[in-house]
């Protein structure tokens, strides 16, 4: 028997309308919504009643860029895709993305194997794969073929990280011209890695170790220059092309000059860059180590370009590159040398709420909140409208938010396991209250109930902003 659920009284909040309506539920999808208060509204019936009366009603959010559980310098992300995906809930996101890595040596469909075995049974909410191509041959062109039929559509490469996960300019036209054949989406890294290592192998002759250099080191002409060289070999490969975890004033310079010129070009940044900067990469007593991330953060005049970006859509998502590593016995393993402390930040739990701060703050709107990390994600990705909205067939993935709740953001009180929070002691107006995922619910005002192995995989269609 269908369970039948209403969600009554709350201001419905997409990327295109707000709306005082109900929302009908049944067998884990929206069936109807109706303005509050009118016949058709009053007419809904069903088995459970959840009240939003003062709350936002949302489309659970899309992150479309985590890592859980991925190998990393010497050690591995501390959250596992059973974790990550329960912090996720809780901070109203109710899908990932997450990326399955092919090493040297390997082929695409071993590596993607690996990560549907650490996936499989054990998410809270609903997930796909991008897949990292770090060994373009022959081989790995034709496979790419294969994934986008069954489902995984998007390909990450790095201009950053040589030994390990790096590909040279010809190896990523190579990749993108096979993308511009099967509609495939190239994801990029854009630092220049090669010259970022001889800056690292100069900083540390000079006795300069600490974690703040970190970012000095990986300079923000350096993530520009590698953005403007992407975004030429796109050009010519014919391919479309999306920048993830922008943090410069001159990497979003490159992306609006490009998409002026009318190319298909698109971009990422994430919390981080918005919230944070070189103060926290300069802490002392090698705090700053919980901060190290690459790209990494920039100095805080950076914000502004990152916000206009986001406002003028030459930046299009905001997802959280969550790649989380404890300070203790993980972050530590770089003292006295900054380029050992693994790279990558916690914050799946934080996105959804930080956004809602920047909406209080004037940076951005209530649409534009829910557009930036739940529609354009799952547009971007070939979940829409899956995932991502609130309309008549869609999975009833859905948030009750709480605006008006305040919060103080604490490694004591998150789901993240990790011990740090990069967002420590923050006052944040907003609150997630409730949670359904394909009509269960997971989060039920404040009380974790989903389960483990309740997460479906997703295949996925291509990009849909190409279509």
């Amino acid at each position: 028997m269908s369970t039948r659920t209403v969600v009554r009284g709350g201001l419905v909040v997409t990327a295109s309308d707000e709306i005082h309506a109900d929302v009908l539920i049944e067998d884990g999808r929206i069936a109807a919504l109706a303005a509050t208060g009118t016949p058709a509204a009053e007419a809904f019936t069903a088995d459970r009643v959840l009240d939003a009366r003062g709350k936002y009603v949302l489309p659970g959010g899309v992150d479309v860029h985590t890592h859980m559980e991925l190998p990393f310098g010497g050690t591995s992300a501390s959250d596992t895709f059973e974790t990550g995906t329960r912090a996720a809930a809780w901070g109203g996101t109710t899908t990932i993305v997450d990326f399955a890595v092919q090493t040297k040596g390997q082929s695409l469909r071993e590596g993607l194997d690996a990560w549907h075995a650490k996936a499989e049974g054990n998410c809270a909410i609903d997930y796909g794969f991008h897949m990292i191509v770090s060994d373009v041959r022959e081989e790995t062109l034709k496979e790419m073929d294969l994934l986008v039929e069954e489902g995984v559509t998007s390909f990450k490469q790095f201009m950053a990280y040589p030994g390990v996960f790096y590909s040279d300019d010809g190896q990523i036209l190579r990749a993108m011209q096979r993308a511009a054949g099967n509609g495939a989406l190239v994801m990029m890294h854009a630092e220049n890695g090669i010259a970022i290592d001889v800056l690292v192998e100069q900083a540390l002759a000079r006795g300069e170790t600490a974690p703040r250099y970190h970012g000095e080191v990986r300079k923000a002409l350096l993530e520009a220059e590698a953005t403007h060289r992407a975004i030429r070999l796109a050009q010519v490969a014919g391919a479309p092309l999306y920048v993830v975890h922008v943090s410069a004033a001159e990497a979003v310079a490159e992306l609006t000059r490009a998409r002026d010129e009318g190319l298909p070009v698109f971009g990422e940044t994430c919390p981080q860059y918005l919230f944070l900067s070189t103060d926290n990469l300069a802490e002392p007593d090698f705090e700053g180590a919980k901060y190290v991330c690459s790209t990494p953060l920039r100095p805080r005049e950076h914000q502004a370009a990152l916000w206009r970006g986001l406002r003028g859509n030459d930046l299009q998502v905001v997802s959280t590159d969550h790649c989380p590593f404890c300070f203790a016995g993980q972050k530590e393993l770089g003292r006295g040398d900054f380029s050992k402390i693994p790279n990558g930040l916690p914050g799946v739990e934080n996105r959804m709420d930080l956004l809602h701060q920047a909406v209080l703050d004037g940076h951005i709107g209530r649409r534009r909140w829910v557009e930036i990390a739940c529609a354009t994600p799952a547009r971007m990705f070939g979940l829409y409208p899956k995932k991502g909205t609130l309309a008549p067939g869609s999975d009833a993935d859905l948030v009750i938010y709480d605006p008006a709740a305040e919060q103080v953001v604490s490694a004591e009180t998150h789901h993240m396991n990790v011990d740090y929070s990069a967002y420590e002691g923050r006052r944040l107006t907003g609150r997630v209250e409730t949670v359904l995922s394909r009509g269960e619910l997971v989060v039920n005002r404040r009380e974790f109930t989903g389960r483990k192995g309740h997460g479906v995989y997703l295949p996925r269609s291509t990009c849909q902003y190409l279509s």
